[in-house]
């Protein structure tokens, strides 16, 4: 069910982001790590990682209630760009380049006092670009979810709901689960769960700047075919850093992290039902243990 992290996560990135419109950039590098596949038949293979990311969100409609909780519609797209430096990996192992470009539309809205429910619906182009040329209706996923949020406490939200896209040919639900949860002041604590988790704690120095240590799982994917099959493959990886945020007037924010990435995921795998719940032990190829760091840039306006 990994598709579901990717559909999901665009969307969430501006769930609740109030009245403000905010564009995005951001640049990964992962550090030359071994390759391991389910055989030992490539000793000496080993591969980088490097992303460029972007994006949007501008809410079209936004209305506060009495429990500062938004009636709200926003639109969004964002745009990655993988460059994987593999070295005595065949493209049939592992790709060379992947893009992803992703629109989509978000609705959300309070029920009552301890409620509230997020609505999306969007598309995505998911694909080797090393064949942009063969760009075809089988590499775009129709996606949407819907998620009912409860309001525990004015800093706890949790919620469960359904997401749905076409990785596998149909319509198909999968789970879907939010969790969000900070404690802010001098010292912050932040957890949010969107199919994958994000956390962190830190500490804010001054006005400008912040300090966080941070977990996050980030990911890429791209809709393919082998040996005449449709197949899927996935680049999901973990990463565990030190975080310095600097704030610049109201506008600008701009985090560097350093870190590792302890694990990054890179599969093949069939868009079959069947393959899904089929029992496999085997483990899955992934490049080992890596230095992460990353550069990106937030401006609210």
């Amino acid at each position: 069910m990994k598709t579901s992290l990717y559909c999901l996560i665009f969307f969430m990135s501006f769930v609740f982001s109030k009245a403000n419109a905010q564009i995005n950039l951001k640049t990964e590098y992962i550090s030359t790590s071994t390759y391991k596949g389910k055989d030992d038949h490539h000793p000496r293979a080993k591969g980088d990682l490097k992303v460029i990311q972007g994006g949007f969100h501008v809410p079209l409609f936004v209305k506060m209630n009495e429990n500062n909780r938004p009636t709200a519609w926003t639109i969004g797209c964002s745009g990655s760009y993988a460059s994987l430096g593999n070295k005595n990996l065949s493209r049939e192992l592992c790709p060379t380049n992947i893009l992803n470009l992703q629109i989509g539309l978000v609705h959300t809205r309070p029920l009552n006092a301890g409620w509230s429910v997020l609505a999306t619906v969007g598309a995505g182009l998911y694909m080797d670009s090393d064949n942009l040329s063969k760009a075809r209706w089988n590499n775009i996923l129709g996606q949407g979810g819907i998620i009912f949020i409860r309001h525990l406490r004015p800093n706890l939200d949790l919620g469960a709901g359904a997401a749905l896209n076409n990785t596998f040919g149909f319509p198909m639900l999968f789970p879907a689960l939010y969790l969000k949860w900070s404690l802010d002041g001098r010292y912050e604590v932040k957890v949010a769960l969107i199919d994958a988790i994000q956390a962190s704690v830190g500490m804010k120095l001054n006005n400008h700047l912040k300090l966080r240590l941070m977990v996050e799982m980030n990911g890429m994917l791209a809709l393919t075919e082998k040996e005449g099959k449709k197949m899927y493959f996935t680049q999901q990886y973990t990463v565990i850093g030190l975080q310095p945020e600097l704030t610049l007037g109201k506008s600008f924010v701009i985090p560097l992290t350093v870190g590792i990435a302890p694990y990054r995921e890179a599969t093949y795998s069939k868009r079959s039902l069947k393959d899904v719940f089929s029992d496999d032990d085997e483990t899955n190829p992934h490049f080992k243990f890596g230095f992460y760091c990353s550069l990106g840039i937030s401006w609210r306006f």
